[in-house]
């Protein structure tokens, strides 16, 4: 009975230890690119207006990024504006997420 109690009890251990890091694992897979789309209208959407014309947050039009490559989008993304309202976005999106995103403000074809 004593063996059996011991047993249970690293079980438990062993669950609690090593199941986290697998949960947390899962939820920084890539979502598809449906829900990217919604997510950019969306919550961007809500400060840089719903056709991303600008509102609270400038234009992210592509016209409007031209002139910034798009490493330079995702770093906008990824880390925020200090000082504005635009929040740092790398602990929602994964950096695959992130370059996604960069790269359909370039090429405009979220509002397609």
């Amino acid at each position: 009975m004593a063996r059996r109690i011991g047993t249970t009890r690293a079980l438990c251990f062993a669950v609690l230890v090593f199941l986290p890091p697998a949960v947390f694992a899962a939820e920084k897979q890539p979502r598809p690119d449906r829900d990217l789309s919604n997510f950019v209208l969306q919550d961007c959407g809500s400060c840089h207006g719903m056709t991303l014309k600008g509102g609270l947050g400038p234009p992210l039009r592509p016209a409007d990024l031209e002139r910034l490559p798009t490493e330079t989008v995702a770093a906008i993304i990824r880390e925020g504006v200090p000082g504005t309202a635009m929040p740092p976005w790398k602990a929602l999106l994964t950096p695959a997420e992130i370059d996604w995103v960069s790269q359909q403000l370039k090429s405009g074809t979220l509002l397609d």
